[in-house]
């Protein structure tokens, strides 16, 4: 997850602009100035939690996000709990006794080279998974109608949930296969249409490098709004619309503060695993 998205900070900070098509844009791809790239999460599971510190780098560059030595990473709670991370291994900053407790408001503040970036999240309760159903099938090739030759055989990963009602949720789902995770079948879904209600997730679909005897871990984070919105904009980045209703790239919309990138989540985990049949 975390080369997919600096890879898509990298391209929203170069954005390339379409507003007519007689419009000529000159860009200059190699002139951005490098940008932290953070990324944070307290879990409502047993710790230690990790900070990942990077930059962002020019369109040109590598694909290598360069680490960031030396910051200082303190996270607290509204209860008065706070901890200084200890750096234990490039760019990764490390807690020691502080634990994820659902209702509390986690903060994050980050000094380097002399800028504060701070943010805020509060942690929902979790929601557990009630199933998840692989659906094997075979794809089908040809045109119109589904005719022609059968295509390698495929999984289809749903997960089954039941919605508390009467507040908001949002959710982000992840999916493992034998204990890797698959960074394509990640997904964010909010209740807004389905308060209360028992939703069916689509987590994975027609994905032909899941196999007869994988085990499958369907991860259910509950999350807060704007963890939520930064994940929805994210993934409009890196699957973006295309035709005329295609939408300029822009940066995730993040609830770090001094224009940072990447997001700090207080969020409850529920998982699930099944073998595929």
């Amino acid at each position: 997850m975390k080369n997919i998205i600096r890879f898509a900070f990298t391209l929203s900070i170069l954005t390339v602009g379409f507003t007519s098509c007689t419009k000529v844009i000159n860009l200059d791809l190699n002139s951005a100035n490098p940008n932290i790239v953070v990324d944070a999460e307290v879990t409502d599971q047993p710790g230690p939690y990790t900070v990942n510190l990077t930059k962002t780098v020019n369109f040109s560059d590598n694909n290598v996000f360069p680490p960031i030595y030396g910051a200082s990473v303190i996270i607290s709670d509204n209860v008065g709990n706070s901890e200084t991370l200890v750096e234990t291994s490039a760019g990764f900053y490390t807690t020691s006794h502080l634990q994820g407790v659902v209702g509390r408001t986690y903060n994050i503040s980050i000094t380097n080279e002399g800028k504060n970036y701070t943010a805020i999240s509060t942690m929902p309760a979790g929601v557990s998974i009630d199933s998840v159903i692989a659906d094997t099938s075979a794809n089908q090739g040809g045109g119109f109608g589904g005719g022609g030759r059968s295509g390698p055989p495929s999984v289809s990963i749903k997960a089954i949930f039941t919605d508390p009602s009467g507040i908001a949720n949002y959710y982000r789902l992840i999916e493992y296969t034998n204990r890797v995770p698959n960074y394509k079948n990640i997904s964010v879904i909010s209740d807004n249409l389905q308060d209360g209600s028992v939703i069916t997730a689509n987590v994975t679909r027609r994905d032909t490098t899941i196999h007869h005897g994988d085990s499958v871990t369907v991860i259910l984070e509950s999350i807060d709004a704007n963890v939520y919105e930064y994940f929805r904009t994210l993934r409009q980045i890196t699957r973006p619309q295309t035709g005329f209703q295609a939408s300029v790239p822009g940066n995730p919309t993040t609830n770090l503060s001094n224009n940072a990138l990447g997001f700090f989540s207080a969020q409850a985990v529920r998982q699930k695993t099944i073998v595929v049949p």
